[in-house]
């Protein structure tokens, strides 16, 4: 399986552009958004506002940033818990649904934070720790992405030559919209999104997706003898079996 996903910080009124060109290209992404900012404009940044949220998302994911994008190293364990608990409440209620995920604000995490997190209902979070590569994450709450949005052709190669060997590819790219305003270079997502969209065998998916199929993936009971697999999420998973694809349809045993 390879796989593709974005993650895209702030909720700056740049977004508006770059949700339009995903649509275009059919890929989807995930937005982390500061509820404590919607809204605001100033002289130096202008947030979309609250009531755009739903409509703009829609076919994407709406995930937390903390209300005010705080530096979490520098504020008491009560304003942590206040910031990413009152941040998801605030979103659920703009997007309508449970916001599962979040990203560190600076890119700044610690074990306390992460922990306080996934206690607060937060199932991932990202990092900006690029890791150049195209793997899967081994812990969602440390996730760290392939790239940042102006480095992906340094992984590029890789995830389109795909090797044989590998079974689960992801490609995770993260960044701004404010950036490509800041630094006109629109063109850099455009010319990615040429390359890396309408590809048949690639799914394209929003971080809580990603999130989901491998804990579903990771969570399957193989007998013994490798001879049969019983899914018990409710997410179908696709294995490669003696060069055949299978299902393992929800709730279901396959035999192998």
């Amino acid at each position: 399986m390879r796989a593709v996903t974005f993650s895209y910080d702030d909720g700056q009124i740049y977004d508006r552009r770059l949700v339009e060109m995903f649509n275009q290209h059919k890929v989807k992404a995930t937005f982390h958004l500061n509820s404590g900012t919607l809204g605001i404009k100033n002289e130096m940044d202008e947030f979309i506002k609250p009531e755009e949220v739903r409509d703009l998302y829609k076919g994407h994911e709406v995930s937390a940033h903390g209300v005010n994008h705080p530096y979490f190293a520098q504020i008491p364990h009560d304003n942590m818990v206040w910031e990413i608990l009152e941040d998801k409440r605030n979103l659920e209620r703009l997007c309508g649904y449970p916001v599962r995920g979040m990203s560190y604000p600076f890119g700044e995490f610690s074990d306390e934070l992460v922990e306080t997190a996934g206690s607060l209902g937060m199932e991932y979070s990202r990092t900006v720790e690029s890791t150049y590569g195209i793997n899967i994450p081994h812990d969602f709450m440390r996730w760290h992405p392939s790239c940042h949005h102006n480095d992906t052709g340094r992984v590029m190669k890789e995830f389109m030559e795909h090797p044989h060997y590998r079974d689960l590819m992801l490609f995770y790219v993260w960044g701004h919209s404010f950036e490509f305003h800041r630094e006109n270079n629109w063109n850099v997502m455009e010319e990615f999104l040429d390359r890396i969209s309408g590809l048949d065998d690639v799914w394209y998916a929003t971080n809580i997706e990603i999130k989901d199929y491998i804990t579903a993936y990771r969570s399957l009971k193989v007998t013994a003898d490798q001879t049969a697999v019983l899914n018990c999420s409710a997410i179908p998973v696709w294995l490669w079996v003696d060069g055949k694809i299978k299902i393992a349809e929800p709730g279901k045993l396959l035999s192998l």
